[in-house]
């Protein structure tokens, strides 16, 4: 099992950064940037590659809709150069609110749209003259619609793979199946031991049927909070404010996919009063309604002992990877918690 953590998109990025550089020396693995709509990731995964020598980096994630697919796939290629083959495209829909309301682009066919993605990218890492025909991308672009001068090219530089890894952020079932498909690795939310096979099990087993052994089995990047010691159980309450945000505030009623994997989780009544009163306006009476129990299932919080057990249900439910975020503050702190986790992990 493998260690990684994410930078955060509103914090101090240059303080993050130095976290980073001190965690590689204590055994983390990957680092994921984030991108929402915040500072774009490709500058920062840049800063991040020239900074570190051994653990990778990902992009966590960048949106299917805010580049064409070929800019996705040269920027991958770019990262993967400056970065020595270091980095992981990570990629995702994101949510209408976001790609419609600060980007002003449709959020549509999600689906359809990554997997050609998926296709165009590997085509462009394989230096091949990239054509597409599908329903929504095509390349080159039909004389009808432009001037007629498009023809197929292949990228200039050499790659230093032709397969980057790609990571697929999905949580509901048709995503989940076609991640397992065709992707190197997966990033669910809020990842519930206990709870995944129920919720996803049907899914990934979808997906893998049709999986090419050339990608290997699927890493499963497991986003968790970290704390380990005998006196920490306070930090659970920490969490509930973002599980608020996602659960009730990240879509409208009848759209938002966070509330529905609460849902399946089993909290159908706790998930419709957080986003009822969060789209109210009353987000710390959402935030006390979000269950303690949901909390500690998705968290490494709790002593070591306890943490250990933890370990052992995420590596049993399939997780690869986990991407912590350490909870107790100052960098000394963090990096002591991240050596810790890779001597349970260990």
């Amino acid at each position: 099992m493998r260690v990684g953590t994410a930078i955060n998109y509103a914090g101090g990025f240059a303080e993050s950064v130095a976290d980073i550089v001190e965690l590689e020396k204590a055994g983390l693995d990957i680092v994921f940037v984030p991108e929402a709509y915040s500072f774009d990731a490709v500058s920062q995964l840049g800063y991040v590659a020239a900074k570190t020598e051994r653990v990778q980096i990902a992009s966590g994630i960048f949106q299917i809709y805010t580049r064409t697919p070929t800019l996705t796939a040269m920027t991958a290629a770019g990262l993967d150069f400056v970065s020595d083959g270091r980095f992981t495209l990570g990629i995702g829909a994101s949510g209408p609110q976001v790609i419609e309301g600060f980007h002003g682009v449709k959020y549509d066919a999600p689906l359809g749209r990554t997997r050609e993605i998926i296709d165009i990218c590997r085509q462009v890492w394989r230096r091949e003259k990239v054509v597409h025909s599908g329903a929504h991308y095509t390349i080159p672009l039909p004389p009808e619609q432009g001037t007629g001068l498009g023809k197929p090219l292949k990228l200039i530089n050499h790659p230093v793979r032709e397969r980057i890894p790609i990571l697929l952020a999905s949580i509901g079932p048709k995503n989940v199946a076609l991640t397992a498909e065709l992707a190197e690795g997966w990033e669910p939310i809020f990842f519930h031991p206990e709870k995944a096979a129920d919720v996803w099990g049907a899914s990934l087993a979808e997906g893998k049927a049709k999986r090419d052994p050339s990608l290997g089995e699927l890493d499963t990047f497991v986003g968790t909070a970290l704390a380990i010691g005998d006196d920490v159980d306070g930090l659970l309450d920490h969490l509930r404010g973002m599980l608020a945000l996602y659960i009730g505030g990240m879509g409208a009623r009848g759209k938002n996919f966070y509330n529905s994997l609460a849902q399946r989780y089993g909290y159908e009544a706790e998930a419709k009063l957080i986003q009822d009163l969060y789209l109210d306006g009353k987000k710390d009476e959402a935030a006390a309604a979000v269950p303690r129990e949901l909390i500690r299932a998705i968290s490494l919080i709790g002593p070591e002992g306890y943490v250990k057990e933890r370990l052992a249900a995420f590596r049993e439910a399939g997780a690869t990877t986990l991407v912590v975020n350490p909870l107790l503050p100052g960098r000394e702190a963090r990096v002591a918690q991240v050596s810790k986790l890779r001597e349970l992990v260990d």
